[in-house]
């Protein structure tokens, strides 16, 4: 086998293809996950203080109603 013959098998070659086809898709949900965590993980954080904060004044336990 000559080169000639070599490289045209070699590019002629798609063992492979899929998997490199999904190793991208992969990283591009990826990606785009951590873009909508970053543009939704200030309001996440803001809405969990405001959570903490009503839990705070809270009564606990049980009142009996006065008579």
């Amino acid at each position: 086998m000559n080169i000639k013959t070599f490289i045209r098998k070699f590019f002629n070659d798609e063992s492979g293809a899929v998997t490199v086809d999904w190793v991208v898709l992969t990283a591009a949900i990826v990606g785009l996950g951590m873009v909508v965590m970053t543009l939704v993980g200030g309001g996440i954080e803001d809405m969990g203080k405001n959570i903490a904060t009503n839990l705070e004044g809270q009564a606990i336990g049980y009142e009996s109603p006065t008579e």
